[in-house]
């Protein structure tokens, strides 16, 4: 069951995380997953609600799971990526999974996994008595994909920028808000084919060819060959995006490699990559990204903005100023 979720928040890919002082798996809160899906044995194992994260560098992969009897499986990306997920023939889903994306597998069901770029998940495991006993009886739940989902992205955000001072209470209050969220969840009442992955193929190849000028919904249909609304409904069905907010994304990741590579001013950069006005280029760039292009261009060098010295009958002011920088 596909399903999308609107009013997404800005959302930053995470860091990958500290790994010069690694904290021992026993004394952890967040399990970081030697193999997809599978948690070490230990004290977190037995606890009604385990947090877990995920990460593989490598541009393919493969792997199976099957969710034990007695939980569900939550899985919230931490950074775009590309996979498929199916169970034996059946594909669950296929194509580009934003950042802030939520699945769910239901107990004692197998899930396999491929793939097609790096990627990186936190996963949530609930143990079944977390939810209402008629949700296990609702078979369309059993495989649930909330595309950019606003909730799920906030929780995961705040248990990744707590990092290793997370504690078990913390992640239990994060699992059991997922568990009610999920359990309130309005699910379509019909459903959308996803857009073929040849057209999908199609239109993703013609758009990076020309993204850098304006394209109408019109233009993509037409390169789909099909109408303007079936081709949104598939379109967003199979991305998680509206074929708008997938150009704009486009844009901005064309930017960042812009940003990080070279020095070209951002009104430059802001018309390379399609926008009219550095304007309304800024204004996209922080909404998908959470942060200005130029702050977002010192992170990526590692610098911290400059912070100009007021006066001494300032001070307080100037502390102010500061920690606000920061």
């Amino acid at each position: 069951m596909l399903t999308n979720s609107q009013g997404a928040p800005a959302w930053t890919d995470f860091p990958a995380g500290q790994r010069g002082h690694e904290i021992p798996q026993s004394t952890q809160a967040i399990i970081r997953e030697r193999q997809w899906r599978q948690i070490d044995c230990g004290p977190e194992a037995v606890e009604d609600i385990t947090v877990s994260r995920w990460e593989d560098p490598r541009s393919t992969s493969s792997h199976e799971a099957t969710t034990p009897e007695d939980r569900y499986f939550v899985g919230i990306a931490l950074k775009t990526t590309r996979l498929k997920l199916s169970r034996d023939r059946q594909i669950i889903f296929d194509g580009t999974m934003p950042a802030g994306t939520l699945y769910l597998t239901a107990p004692s069901k197998p899930l396999a996994v491929q793939f097609q770029s790096p990627c990186a998940f936190l996963h949530v495991h609930i143990a079944t008595e977390h939810f209402p006993a008629q949700f296990a009886a609702t078979e369309g739940l059993n495989d649930l994909v909330l595309l950019r989902d606003p909730l799920a992205a906030e929780l995961a955000k705040a248990l990744i920028e707590h990092g290793d001072a997370v504690d078990h209470k913390f992640t239990c209050c994060i699992g059991q808000t997922l568990a009610m969220h999920l359990a309130r969840v309005e699910l379509p009442r019909a459903r959308v084919n996803a857009l073929p992955k040849w057209r999908l193929r199609r239109i993703e190849q013609y758009v990076a060819d020309h993204f850098d000028r304006c394209i109408s919904l019109s233009e993509l249909a037409n390169v789909a060959g099909l109408s303007r609304m079936h081709f949104a409904a598939q379109f967003r069905t199979a991305t998680g995006y509206r074929p708008r907010e997938y150009l704009l994304n486009y844009r901005i990741e064309q930017a960042k490699a812009l940003l990080a590579t070279t020095e070209r001013p951002l009104a430059e950069i802001a018309l390379a990559v399609g926008f009219s006005t550095q304007a309304h280029f800024s204004t996209v760039f922080k909404r998908i990204s959470g942060q200005s292009p130029a702050r977002w261009r010192l992170a990526s060098k590692g610098e911290r903005p400059e912070v100009k010295a007021l006066p001494p009958r300032r001070a307080s002011a100037q502390r102010e100023w500061i920690s606000a920088a920061a």
